[in-house]
């Protein structure tokens, strides 16, 4: 039973933890972000039991998700992202296959795993989250080479990994694998982009003309970005997906110095992406790390992590010629595993293909990497 119950108390609570983490962090010199998880393990069911990971921080947390990725979109300078595409792509490529080979070579050779189990932790090590992304936003530097490669890598990879949990799942479902389903997929993806890209330009077009007040066309946004979430999410795609892609096309119609711009990265800054760092440390458990050879399973899926998110970054930024920086903010970008991690173990764990080590491993893993990400960063 958690420590505090009463809504106001929790709410409260919250807020300080948001008010004075950041202020810490800055006197030492750490980013803030760390902090924010940091105080997640200390005030969640893991640690101090101060509150409850109950379904108040899986909303807003899952909120704070996809605000972090609706940002990203929004905030990508078109023209460059047209300069850098190419790149992207290429890197995109890398930082799937690359996780994905390894992940499955180690598992089958040293984790004495089969191959359906070692696809699905393959694709687990192939995604990342773009948890560090507030670091690039606070120095300036969304409009850089490296981030936009990194944020169009990043997209390339999620796909790719939801692909590949698609066809294990079924797999594991049937006993065989059935290309209908993955070319259903493919069929409503190609739907869904078109949707979004014929219908929110001209809705948007038509509600901006009509209505010209900051709090309507703040919630319009808001409103567009979750439908784009969740039509994502019931063709069987990532809802953080719909909010990057809602992002890209609400990109020109917010102007960057305009005040629903202002408003729509204050809210972000301030509650909802905060939200969902401290239910990123809520779902840590530390103490994991002294059972069973949880430890030493974390140190080597860890060097697989590790390894496979640098060598795409690395040999991007040498054909880009981007330097040695360009490399470490590509790296620190695409280094933190978080929920679509978690979601994938959790999902090989129901199924039975994951046993509690290796769930317990993800979540160190977890813990490791979103504290490694915006240190690599700033």
């Amino acid at each position: 039973m958690p420590l505090v119950t009463q809504p106001v108390t929790i709410f409260f609570i919250v807020l300080a933890i948001i008010l004075v983490t950041p202020l810490v962090m800055s006197k030492l010199k750490i980013p803030h972000i760390i902090g924010m998880i940091v105080a997640g393990v200390v005030i969640g069911p893991h640690g101090l039991n101060i509150l409850a990971s109950d379904s108040s921080f899986s909303i807003f947390g899952q909120v704070g998700l996809l605000y972090l990725m609706f940002l990203a979109g929004l905030e990508i300078d078109m023209y460059h992202l047209k300069l850098n595409l190419r790149r992207g792509l290429f890197f995109g490529f890398l930082t799937l296959v690359i996780p994905l080979v390894l992940g499955v070579v180690t598992s089958v050779y040293i984790f004495q795993l089969d191959w359906l189990t070692s696809m699905l932790l393959g694709a687990m090590y192939a995604s990342h989250t773009l948890i560090s992304y507030p670091v690039a936003a606070r120095f300036g530097i969304t409009r850089a080479p490296a981030v936009i490669i990194a944020i169009v890598g990043t997209i390339i990879a999620v796909i790719g990994a939801l692909l590949v949990i698609a066809v294990t799942v079924d797999i594991n479902r049937l006993g065989y694998f059935s290309p209908g389903s993955l070319l259903r997929l493919g069929f409503m993806m190609v739907l869904y982009c078109v949707f979004i890209l014929a219908v929110y330009p001209w809705l948007t077009r038509r509600f901006f003309k009509t209505y010209g007040d900051k709090v309507s066309q703040y919630v319009y946004v808001m409103t567009m970005v979750f439908m784009a979430a969740w039509l994502a999410a019931v063709i069987g795609l990532e809802p953080v997906l719909g909010a990057f892609f809602a992002g890209l096309v609400l990109n020109r119609y917010i102007p960057a110095a305009s005040p629903l711009m202002a408003s729509i990265e204050f809210v972000g800054n301030a509650l909802f992406i905060p939200y969902f760092l401290l239910s990123v440390g809520m779902m840590i458990n530390v103490r994991t790390v002294f059972e069973g050879d949880t430890l030493l399973t974390t140190l080597i899926m860890l060097a697989v992590a590790l390894v496979s998110k640098w060598l795409p970054a690395y040999i991007t930024g040498r054909t880009a010629h981007l330097g040695r920086s360009g490399v470490t903010v590509i790296f620190g970008l695409t280094t933190a595993h978080t929920a679509v991690a978690l979601a994938i173990v959790t999902l090989g764990y129901t199924l039975g293909l994951f046993d509690q080590m290796m769930l317990n491993a993800t979540v160190l893993i977890i813990l490791i990497s979103c504290t490694l990400a915006p240190i690599i960063t700033s």
